[in-house]
């Protein structure tokens, strides 16, 4: 039995049409899922002759219809914009197209028809002028499933990093940081991790201030009142977590393999790391959606610069496609 995955098609502008029909060209996506886009077909149909593909293409209205099967892709059409878009210039027209794909993706999740959602990247600022004023995907998945207690997960082969705050400014995202939600990313770190298939993972939680504050020395108490009531609550439950841990060696003894994941505490102290590493095999996972709904995406932007090009890199895409089907929930409908 294999996990329905649905594949938002993103910016249409940029190389998610691309990636998606490279990844799709490979048969081991379809040996570990059931894939189908959603999006506008005449732009796939693009990037298929673009990239020199001869995979053929079946229209669906339901996800019942479709055929998963390798050297087919099954594409819900909604037909959204047109064939003549410009690639590589931000429009409010794909902004639009990229909301209402996901929109459509997470639809079908909350029915029950699909397992997963892999989402190909956005633009935010087409997506804004389109007349969707959210930061990005995370935010949409989260009002539309109506879920309060969620957050962004980076993985890639070597690091995973979970995030207390995301797409805020770093003075903000301080502010924002509390025990209570310091205590929701370790638990939903340790939930994803468990439901993977790890024991008893090991979490460490990365500090504010340089070397994590040093005892007062550095900062105002941040690690006391925000980080460390939530690691001693979290411990006397169990768990396996740690810190707070100064930056400049916690990503160095992850990678070495001393954690499983660490707890960022903004944006960039989580995403830099990863980044370093490769963009080619990072994962972005959305966790804590209602109904236990997956979502992963690739780690990468929309690349306009490339966009047309056919050198648009599909390893991220199949990292996410992996990742979605290792962490669909069990329950789920597969086929």
């Amino acid at each position: 039995m294999k996990p329905t995955i649905g594949i938002s098609m993103g910016d249409a502008a940029g190389i998610g049409p691309e990636i998606i029909v490279k990844a799709l060209q490979h048969k081991e996506v379809y040996e570990q899922g059931n894939p189908f886009v959603i999006g506008d077909l005449s732009m796939l149909r693009r990037a298929a002759e673009v990239v020199g593909s001869v995979l053929e293409f079946h229209t669906v209205e339901t996800v019942d219809a479709c055929r998963f099967e390798h050297g087919v892709i099954d594409v819900m059409d909604l037909q959204l914009l047109p064939e003549d878009l410009e690639q590589g210039v931000v429009s409010k027209e794909a902004g639009n197209a990229a909301f209402h794909y996901l929109s459509k993706a997470i639809e079908l999740g909350k029915e029950g028809e699909l397992a997963a959602i892999c989402t190909a990247p956005l633009n935010k600022e087409a997506l804004h002028l389109g007349g969707h004023r959210y930061p990005g995907h995370t935010e949409i998945l989260a009002e539309l499933t109506g879920t309060k207690d969620y957050s962004m997960m980076l993985s890639s082969p070597r690091l995973r990093v979970i995030h207390l705050t995301t797409h805020i400014g770093l003075l903000d995202a301080i502010s924002a940081i509390n025990p209570e939600r310091t205590y929701t990313v370790i638990k939903l770190a340790y939930e994803t991790l468990t439901k993977a298939g790890y024991d008893n993972p090991r979490i460490a939680v990365c500090g504010i201030n340089p070397h994590a504050g040093e005892n007062g020395l550095f900062g105002n108490g941040e690690e006391e009142e925000k980080l460390t009531p939530a690691i001693v609550k979290a411990q006397q439950e169990g768990i396996d977590v740690s810190g707070p841990h100064p930056a400049d060696t916690l990503f160095f003894r992850a990678v070495r393999g001393d954690f499983d994941i660490v707890v960022a505490c903004y944006h960039d102290q989580g995403h830099v790391p990863i980044k370093v590493l490769g963009l080619e095999e990072g994962v972005n996972i959305t966790v804590g959606l209602k109904g236990g709904l997956v979502r992963t995406s690739v780690d990468h932007g929309t690349a306009f610069d490339i966009a047309g090009k056919n050198i648009a890199d599909e390893r991220s895409m199949l990292a996410a496609l992996q990742t979605a089907a290792d962490l669909a929930p069990k329950q789920s409908i597969t086929r």
